[in-house]
């Protein structure tokens, strides 16, 4: 068939998916959360001052900003609303734990309907590992949704 190189992927395709690998083929294209995520929310690092990361946020899209670890790991939330006080206290002594994440293979639709029955207007998106992907509207994924 003239294939010079062949990989055997152990994990599967579902772990593909979920680490928003390319994939090819007719049933490539459904809407995903990771197809319709975006990449510049704010990241923050735990010990970032809380008045840079208001700074970061004011001018940003979304109501929060994201910390991670060094190796990219999501370690928490801070809400804009939460950002007003003292700008030299560390973000981690504010942020919120381990907020909820989804996996970039999840579908638009299903998604989309599991924030609306939450009255949520974000998800965020990682990994297995919880490495930070980026984040996705509840209004793209409910306009992918209806145009699949």
């Amino acid at each position: 068939m003239g294939f010079t190189e062949i990989y055997d992927y152990v994990l599967g395709k579902v772990d593909w998916l979920a680490h928003n690998l390319p994939v090819e083929g007719e049933r490539a294209t459904p809407p995903t959360a990771g197809r319709l995520m975006h990449d510049d929310v704010v990241r923050c690092a735990p010990g970032d001052r809380v008045g840079d990361v208001r700074a970061a946020v004011e001018p940003s899209p979304y109501p929060f900003a994201l910390i991670t670890a060094p190796n990219g790991t999501l370690v928490g939330r801070v809400r804009a609303s939460r950002l007003g006080g003292d700008p030299d206290q560390p973000v981690q002594e504010i942020m919120e734990l381990a907020p909820s994440t989804v996996r970039p293979h999840r579908s638009a639709k299903d998604l989309a309907q599991r924030l609306t029955d939450r009255d949520l207007r974000w998800a965020i998106v990682t990994t297995p590992e919880g490495h930070l992907l980026g984040v996705v509207s509840r209004a793209d994924l409910e306009r992918a949704a209806t145009d699949d």
